[in-house]
């Protein structure tokens, strides 16, 4: 019995170190939030017997706020407290937390999946359409020019000018 009280506290020092290595190896994975083990006690079934040692209950994601880091891309994004980006992949909705978006050629905000950022759509009357889910699609085409028909200037000139 002891053997095995031992041999259970050796697997559960292993599960550890196993979440504590996956969290190293994905430090720079961007959106990545760490796991933490959670252990239980395993008891004996007698009264008068000590106990059968120790076992991995869960794995657990902590999803506390982490670092924003600037980038050089203009549609990279970041949340800040708790939540998720909204993604869908030919109707199937996902959720993530990594926000590295760019654009299609068709002007669909993607991810680097090709899975296409949801919003709530504009419902016209200057609020949104909370009920559904629609892509976002940024206009690609030009904007036509249009000439300046009104300027102010708010200038101070020297005073011996």
């Amino acid at each position: 019995m002891p053997f095995q009280v031992a041999l259970s506290g050796l697997n559960a020092a292993s599960a550890d170190l196993n979440v504590t290595g996956n969290n190293i190896a994905n430090g720079n994975t961007i959106g990545f939030k760490g796991s933490r083990a959670e252990f239980a006690d395993v008891f004996a079934v007698g009264a008068q017997e000590i106990g059968n040692g120790t076992r991995l209950s869960a794995v657990t994601q902590e999803f506390a706020q982490g670092g924003v880091d600037f980038t050089d891309r203009a549609l990279d994004l970041a949340l800040s407290g708790e939540g998720f980006f909204t993604v869908s992949d030919n109707g199937v909705i996902s959720y993530t937390r990594v926000g590295s978006f760019g654009v299609d050629r068709d002007g669909f905000v993607v991810n680097n999946e090709n899975q296409r950022l949801q919003i709530f759509p504009p419902a016209g009357n200057g609020s949104f359409n909370l009920g559904t889910l629609s892509d976002l699609q940024l206009a690609t085409s030009d904007s036509p020019p249009q000439a300046t028909t009104n300027a102010d200037f708010g200038i101070n000139l020297p005073a011996n000018a």
